[in-house]
């Protein structure tokens, strides 16, 4: 048992107990995304994951409680991070000694809710062999990231962490009033420079003509994603989120054997009120699109969600971070695709001698062909 970096005696979360141990020789079974099962790292056992009976199931929003204790079928814990404030949801067997978003090692180990209990999850595709060849393949290609971080990168660990997301469906109904505009020409009368020459043109003017407009829109909403992370930022899942939603599958314990899955740090209530955002985008636009006018203004919409419903999903990710120069760089593998996205450090002795051979290259074709 390890201990944090008081040295105070480890606290864990107690659930469930709902161990993997190996038949053959009773060690410890790990999810294996090569092979899709349960493997044991000693005897080198496969064990096939039964597949779970029943369909996933969409939860009621209004009657959910974000409190909830959850089980979530397995003897698990949560580590926080004293750095960045990551909490991360690990098996009892997983002995992380650092933090998956950041790499420090001040991490401790609480008695409190794991949350939500995950609905679904997308098992992880891309073994750890596969996505350090990815990232090795993306860190080589940036040419003005830091020699030393290239040559140092093999140390940085990869961590396999499964990331929150919360889904949302909405069944709207809208209405909406304003005005629509209609374009008409008048013709008009005028002076014009022709040829050098003033002389009285006739030309088309385009005018709008304004009407009062009112009605209904209905839409329903499917699977609107929201990244239920604090710890990755936005700009990089965006880019990273191309993952096969159609590829979930039930949540079961066996999947996060040997991974972590971090806690959600986005609340459900807070996580709808980013969905909502994207609801009201897509409203405003079916709206316009709906009234068919060549412009419209002073529009308003009252917009009821008549059902929400939600899943809590995980989806794989293998993250590296590190910190250069007192600032922390976070990398990140598609776990389903391996689809790499992060962010490096800057040379800036690279992009002044870049800059520079521009400039003699610049000088020197200037002077040939002034010759």
């Amino acid at each position: 048992m390890t201990q944090d970096i008081n040295d105070k005696p480890e606290q864990i979360i107690r659930e469930e107990t709902n161990n993997f141990p190996c038949p053959s020789c009773g060690a410890n079974m790990t999810f294996n995304p090569e092979t899709q099962t349960l493997t044991c790292g000693y005897c080198s056992k496969s064990v096939e994951i039964a597949a779970k009976d029943g369909h996933i199931e969409e939860h009621d929003f209004f009657t959910a409680k974000d409190t909830s204790a959850g089980n979530w079928g397995s003897e698990t814990r949560v580590m926080h991070c004293q750095n960045c404030g990551a909490g991360t949801v690990l098996d009892v067997f997983n002995t992380a000694q650092s933090c998956a978003f950041c790499g420090s090692a001040h991490v401790t180990k609480s008695i409190e809710s794991a949350g939500i209990p995950p609905e679904s999850l997308i098992p992880f595709l891309i073994s750890f062999k596969k996505a350090a060849e990815n990232y090795s393949k993306w860190l080589k290609g940036k040419f003005f990231a830091p020699r030393d971080v290239k040559i140092e990168h093999k140390a940085v660990r990869l961590n396999g962490v499964y990331v929150p997301f919360w889904t949302y469906d909405a069944d709207t109904w809208s209405a909406y009033s304003g005005e629509a505009g209609e374009y008409y020409y008048e013709t008009q009368n005028g002076w014009a420079k022709v040829n050098g020459k003033q002389q009285m043109v006739t030309k088309q003017v385009r005018q709008i003509r304004w009407r009062p407009t009112s009605g209904v829109y209905t839409e329903y909403f499917d699977e609107i994603p929201v990244n239920a992370s604090k710890n990755i930022e936005e700009n990089i899942i965006n880019k990273l989120h191309n993952f096969d939603m159609k590829k979930l599958v039930l949540y079961k314990p066996e999947y996060l054997s040997g991974f972590q899955a971090e806690r959600y740090g986005i609340g459900l209530e807070e996580g709808w009120l980013k969905a909502r955002k994207k609801v009201d985008s897509e409203i405003y636009k079916g709206v316009i699109d709906q009234i068919r006018a060549d412009e419209v203004r002073n529009l308003s919409i009252n917009t009821i969600c008549k059902t929400i419903k939600f899943k809590h999903v995980l989806l794989p990710v293998w993250i590296s971070a590190f910190t250069y120069k007192k600032k922390i760089y976070r990398f990140m593998v598609n776990g389903q695709t391996g689809n790499v996205q992060g962010e490096t450090p800057v040379s800036l002795l690279k992009v002044a001698g870049t800059m520079a051979a521009f400039i003699l290259a610049f000088i020197i074709i200037y002077l040939i062909f002034k010759r």
